[in-house]
């Protein structure tokens, strides 16, 4: 095994992080009404929304990605009406990767946030509405800031989810060098050819990464609960 076998390639790593990145900040975007509508809503079908949002933490990776692979193909109706009004490809390219990372790492960010309005006291909202504040001035200046933390932790850990996922990434992009090879694919590839000192390297990137992560999470939820506690 020659000395470039075992060099890291740190496009995938840097292609995993753009990923993360683009789909994070996507699902901070639409994670946040989702949550306030299924946390506020009355109606009676948002059970059957929080359990198809909430599928992906269930559903094999595999079977996910089979199934978008089928939608976003070009021979059918949603992949063929993408390529022909809008000239958009999503199966082996990086748009389709984000679209499937934000399905698949939809439940990391709208659950923590979700769980973040239930356990608001139910007046605030009404206190604020008797005031004459808007849904939206309610929103975004009285329930938000009041949801600091569960706010970063789905952001974090949606990031995080994103960065480790494969079994999806691998169904819609493949392992194309510079354009859908993600750090988890660049994994998989080096076991395939039994480079296993150079997978190992990508491996502990992703766990030194992971926990660092996980490391923020709790850090800011511990300091944030201290903070909260003060008088």
């Amino acid at each position: 095994m020659n000395e470039t076998s075992l060099t890291i390639d740190w496009h995938p790593l840097w292609l995993s992080l753009q990923l993360a990145f683009v789909t994070m900040l996507i699902l901070i975007i639409i994670g946040i009404p989702l949550a306030w509508w299924l946390a506020y809503s009355r109606q009676r079908w948002k059970i059957a929304a929080e359990a198809v949002i909430s599928l992906p933490m269930v559903l094999p990776p595999s079977v996910l990605g089979f199934y978008l692979l089928l939608a976003f193909s070009p021979a059918n109706a949603f992949g063929g009406f993408l390529a022909r009004h809008f000239d958009l490809h999503l199966v082996f390219t990086f748009p389709g990767l984000v679209l499937a990372s934000i399905i698949y790492s939809l439940p990391f960010m709208v659950n923590p946030v979700l769980a973040g309005f239930r356990g608001l006291p139910v007046d605030l909202k009404e206190a604020s509405h008797t005031l004459g504040k808007s849904e939206s001035v309610t929103l975004f200046r009285i329930l938000l800031p009041n949801i600091r933390a569960s706010l970063i932790t789905g952001a974090v850990l949606s990031f995080a989810h994103t960065i480790g996922e494969f079994g999806v990434v691998m169904m819609i992009g493949g392992s194309i060098p510079g354009q859908t090879r993600v750090a988890s694919v660049a994994i998989y590839d080096e076991v395939l050819s039994t480079n296993y000192p150079l997978a190992n390297r990508y491996a502990l990137v992703l766990l030194a990464f992971s926990f660092t992560i996980l490391l923020l999470v709790y850090g800011i939820n511990h300091y944030y609960n201290k903070y909260k506690a003060l008088p």
